[in-house]
C-alpha cells in the first residue's frame, strides 16, 4: 500500500495563535481593537514583543516594556523559564503577571499578590491523567518521554506522583533535543523496558512523529498521553489517524465538541472569516477566554485601578466561562482561574470529553 501521508506542519508559535484571540472585539468581550477599546474611560494598548522564545531576548523586551512603556500588565507571556525568569523583574516594578502560556505549578504557586494563573497545572494534569488510565483500563507501568526542562520535569514528576497513587510503577523514561525527529530508538527502550502507558512532555511536531512512529511500531497496548501543552484542535486533524487514541487533560474541551453552544458556534464561524482561516487554533480560544477574563477585572475594578482594586476585582469573579466550560472563579490567596480538568481523547479525528 501507498505510505501514508505526511503529518501537516506544526502550528505557528502558540502567542502568534493566541494574538488574534486577543484582538476580536466585535464578537467576545476581549481587548479587540487596542486603540479603540475602554474600560471605566481608559483606553487598553496592547503591546507586543517577539522574542523569539528567546530568554536573552525576553529579559531585553521586558526592560523596555517595564522601563519605557511602563506597562501595568504582563498579558500571557509565553514559556515557563521566560516567566519564571521575569519574576522578580515584574514583581520588583509591581507589574502584574496575568495568565502565562505556561502550565507549571511555579506560574502561582508560591502565591504572589501580582500572578494570576489560568488553570491546574501540569503535575496536577499528569498526576489525575495517570490514575485515571490507570483506573480504568488496568495499566500500571507508567514511563515518559520529555525534553529536559521545567516543562518535561513537570510532566514527569506529575506521572510518577499518578502511578504511585494508583498503586502503579513509573517505569524508566527518555530524555529528548527540541529538535529532534527520530523516535524509534526511544520508543523501543520503553516497550523494552514494559512500559504500559508514555506521558510526552515533548513540542507538538515531536508529539505527531512519536504518535505516528508508535503506530508504524504495533504499540497500539500503550497508552500514550498529554497535558494541556498537548490539548489542540490540529493534533486531532493530523492525516491518516497517526493521534488516533491519544488521551490529555487540560482545563478546557476543544471547539469542536462545543460547537452545540451558540455563542461558541457563533465565534468560531465569525472568526474562520474574519482571519480566512477553517480552524481557529487552540491559542486564538485561550486569547479570547483570558482577554474576557481581565476585562471583567478591569471593570469590576472601577474608575479608580490600581494594584490592590484590581486584585479585589479578580478574587471576587465568579461565573461559567462558555467557552472553557469551565467555572472562572478566584478568591484571597487563590490566583487560579479554575483547577477544574476535563481528560479528552482522540476518537475518529475529534478530541471526544471523557469526563
Amino acid at each position: 500500500p501507498p505510505p501514508p501521508p505526511p503529518p501537516p506542519p506544526p502550528p505557528p508559535t502558540f502567542f502568534l495563535q493566541a494574538h488574534p484571540g486577543i484582538r476580536d472585539f466585535c464578537l467576545s468581550r476581549g481587548l479587540g481593537d487596542v486603540y479603540k477599546r475602554q474600560v471605566h474611560g481608559r483606553t487598553l494598548k496592547l503591546i507586543v514583543e517577539d522574542n523569539g522564545y528567546q530568554l536573552p531576548k525576553a529579559m531585553q523586551n521586558m526592560n523596555k516594556l517595564i522601563n519605557s512603556d511602563k506597562i501595568f500588565i504582563m498579558y500571557m507571556q509565553m514559556g515557563t523559564h521566560i516567566n519564571k525568569a521575569t519574576f522578580d523583574q515584574l514583581e520588583a516594578k509591581k507589574v502584574i503577571n496575568w495568565m502565562p502560556l505556561s502550565g507549571s505549578e511555579t506560574m502561582a504557586n508560591p502565591y504572589s499578590d501580582l500572578r494570576y494563573a489560568g488553570g491546574a497545572g501540569y503535575f496536577t494534569e499528569m498526576k489525575t491523567l495517570v490514575q485515571h488510565v490507570s483506573e480504568t483500563t488496568g495499566k500500571k507501568k507508567v514511563c515518559a518521554m520529555i525534553l529536559p526542562i521545567d516543562f518535561g520535569k513537570e510532566i514527569s514528576a506529575g506521572s510518577k506522583a499518578g502511578a504511585e497513587a494508583a498503586g502503579g510503577e513509573f517505569v524508566t523514561q527518555t530524555a529528548h533535543k527540541p529538535d529532534e525527529e527520530d523516535f524509534v530508538g526511544a520508543l523501543s527502550k520503553l516497550k523494552a523496558a514494559g512500559c504500559e502507558m508514555i506521558s510526552l512532555a515533548l513540542g507538538l511536531k515531536q508529539q505527531i512523529k512519536v504518535l505516528g512512529t508508535a503506530k508504524k511500531m504495533g504499540l497500539n497496548d500503550i497508552q500514550i498521553i498529554g497535558s494541556s501543552a498537548s490539548m489542540h484542535t490540529v493534533l486531532a486533524k493530523v492525516p491518516g489517524g497517526i493521534t488516533e487514541g491519544f488521551m490529555v487533560a487540560a482545563g478546557w474541551s476543544d471547539m469542536l465538541s462545543r460547537m452545540g453552544n451558540k455563542e461558541v458556534a457563533t465565534w468560531f464561524m465569525e472568526y474562520n472569516k474574519e482571519f480566512n482561516t477553517k480552524l481557529p487554533p487552540t491559542g486564538a480560544l485561550l486569547g479570547r477566554v483570558y482577554a474576557d477574563m481581565l476585562v471583567r477585572a478591569l471593570e469590576a475594578a472601577g474608575k479608580d485601578l490600581n494594584h490592590s482594586t484590581f486584585q479585589k476585582a479578580v478574587e471576587s469573579l465568579s461565573y461559567r466561562d462558555v467557552f472553557m466550560d469551565l467555572p472562572g472563579k478566584f478568591g484571597k490567596y487563590d490566583h487560579v482561574s479554575t483547577e477544574g480538568l476535563i481528560i479528552s481523547q482522540i476518537v475518529d479525528g475529534n478530541w471526544k470529553e471523557l469526563t
